[in-house]
């Protein structure tokens, strides 16, 4: 039997980066994945809802931009076609991965993989009936979504009534009406792209406001923009029963019921972390997410845990980074995660993008700041291009240390621009250093510019 020298399980985004970078120093690795390779991001998350977000942003410009001097007509919608176009981008990059993996010589194993604990060689997993054995393992098991213990979910599931992520991305035919359970990241991607194209959206959220920690000044742009777009939203909301054809929810100690087509469960998602004999490894665990350090280890030396399962920031691209990190502490490399300065990004129009703090966690933090806010529209590429648009910038400042700790902003071209940030505050250079950036001219990132001369 072949020992490798690094056993992973689950093919997401951290779990195939992990292979590959791996590989590339030299390490034998098995790869374990039951579905396909890329895991929720690539089949069932970021990259198909982008590849829908886009079409629908096509469509509305076309039928909108009188403003802009052109007229569009006969201008229809084929949600089919759009999602043929989904299918053949995911398989494209699904294929681009599976390439990847065996350029670099990872064994990848499609089946579903049981961890069976140590073993004499270090560790050992289960496969198709076959034992593979290593050095070291890495979990990069993912997450799963959330099924609340709402009377009639689990039957609303079953029957197709109600959907997750995962098979609305596959619906052909779009409802006349859908009731999204969840105002969260998720939840109001999906929700905007369906209201886009003409579909009757209601969102049920059970906060006072959507889109979770996001700054409460930016969900009120983005809640108004929805709105014009004919979303409903039900705010301080839950839902208490799932019917045939309707939802039942509870407002201000009332109970309403809406009948609907189509019900999306975005309530959340939790570490998918059951049935996959982590126990037997003894990891030490919160609930359901695996306890790592800064390296990614956990109380288990040879044992890593990367991606959504360890529950820290369920992001692809934290994924991604937790990968290096964990391989380059197995390559005996000073590295370590800094969960400080990972950007977030809500893929909606406008598209809202935050990194680091906001005033009010810096000031929990006993930090003195400054908070600078200006309008978008102070870029004249965003005027230009944007009509009637509310976007706005706020940088947080630690005015002891004279450096940016924070930036957020809703906006065209948002999820872009939020990298300067993003490297502005993992530098930690001053302000007087940022005012001699050159930015070029004329583009939307400009106003991270006017925003730093406002210091």
């Amino acid at each position: 039997m072949d020992v490798f020298d690094l056993l992973v399980v689950g093919g997401g985004p951290g779990g195939y980066l992990c292979a590959e970078r791996a590989a590339q120093n030299g390490m034998n690795v098995v790869l374990f994945e039951k579905k396909a390779l890329g895991g929720t991001c690539l089949n069932e998350g970021c990259i198909p809802t982008k590849t829908l977000l886009n079409s629908s942003k096509m469509y509305r410009h076309a039928k909108e931009s009188e403003a802009f001097g052109v007229t569009a007509k006969g201008v229809e919608y084929d949600h089919s076609k759009v999602i043929d176009r989904k299918d053949k981008v995911v398989k494209t990059l699904v294929s681009g991965v599976g390439a990847t993996m065996k350029a670099h010589k990872v064994t990848v194993i499609s089946a579903n993989a049981v961890i069976k604990g140590r073993c004499e060689n270090g560790f050992a997993v289960e496969a198709d009936g076959t034992t593979y054995e290593g050095k070291k393992i890495v979990i990069a098991s993912g997450s799963e979504t959330v099924v609340p213990p709402v009377p009639g979910l689990k039957e609303g599931l079953e029957s197709g009534f109600v959907v997750t992520n995962r098979e609305v991305l596959d619906e052909k035919k779009l409802p006349e009406s859908l009731v999204v359970i969840g105002g969260g990241v998720i939840g109001l991607e999906m929700a905007y792209y369906f209201a886009s194209v003409g579909v009757k959206v209601t969102v049920i959220e059970m906060m006072s406001k959507i889109a979770g920690a996001t700054d409460p000044e930016i969900c009120k742009v983005l809640t108004d923009a929805f709105v014009k777009r004919g979303m409903v939203f039900e705010l301080s909301c839950k839902v208490v029963e799932v019917k045939k054809n309707s939802i039942v929810y509870e407002k201000n100690g009332e109970k309403i019921e809406i009948p609907c087509d189509k019900v999306l469960l975005s309530a959340g998602r939790k570490p998918s972390t059951s049935g996959i004999g982590i126990e037997t490894l003894n990891v030490d665990m919160d609930r359901a997410a695996v306890k790592t350090d800064r390296h990614l280890c956990t109380n288990v030396s040879g044992v890593y845990a990367i991606g959504d399962c360890n529950g820290k920031l369920m992001l692809a691209h934290t994924a991604y980074r937790e990968a290096e990190v964990a391989v380059n502490h197995m390559l005996g490399k000073n590295d370590e995660m800094r969960y400080d300065v990972i950007p977030s990004v809500i893929y909606t129009d406008p598209e809202v993008a935050s990194v680091g703090l906001s005033k009010e966690a810096a000031e929990q933090k006993g930090m003195n700041v400054k908070e600078i806010k200006l309008p978008m529209s102070y870029a004249g590429r965003y005027l230009a291009e944007t009509e009637g648009g509310k976007g706005f910038i706020k940088l947080v400042v630690d005015t002891d240390k004279k450096r940016l700790v924070g930036c957020h902003m809703v906006g065209s071209y948002a999820s872009e621009i939020i990298m300067t940030a993003t490297m502005m505050i993992d530098t930690e250079l001053t302000p007087n250093r940022l005012q001699k950036l050159v930015f070029p001219h004329p583009t939307v990132v400009e106003i991270i510019r006017e925003a730093i001369f406002k210091i």
